[in-house]
């Protein structure tokens, strides 16, 4: 008989593949990337949400529906290994690394389905206009 409990602790111990990850776009070479501490969970998620027609990208979900799931590879960037603390919060250092590698790829407009991040000045000047609303 199977241990649940164990099991469920073994799981919760296991590493899952993470870090920065690309959607690519073979017919016009268009680059989606994210990140997860769950590489493949996020694939997948990123596969249904394309499949049920509501990804948050209308531009990459345009271009799914246009070349077909066929067209697009997913491929990771930069793997992120697991530290021995297993309290360790990976979120900045995920936060980090996509940060370079938009800074790298700029996959925006024409050359992916990314948004632009704003800026910290942005961001500030965005918080002082809805305050003086």
């Amino acid at each position: 008989m199977i241990d649940k409990a164990a099991a469920k602790l073994e799981y919760k111990m296991s590493h899952r593949p993470m870090g920065v990850f690309q959607i690519r776009n073979r017919a016009n070479d268009r680059l989606f990337v994210d990140s997860s501490t769950n590489i493949p969970g996020r694939i997948n998620r990123h596969r249904f949400s394309l499949n049920a027609g509501l990804h948050n990208s209308k531009t990459l979900q345009a271009d799914w529906k246009e070349f077909g799931e066929e067209v697009f590879e997913f491929e990771t960037l930069e793997p992120v290994e697991p530290r021995e603390d297993l309290n360790y919060d990976y979120a900045s250092d995920l936060e980090t690394l996509e940060d370079l590698w938009l800074e790298k790829l700029e996959p925006y407009g024409d050359k992916g389905y990314n948004e632009r991040k704003m800026t910290r000045d942005e961001r500030l000047q965005m918080i002082r206009a809805n305050r003086k609303l």
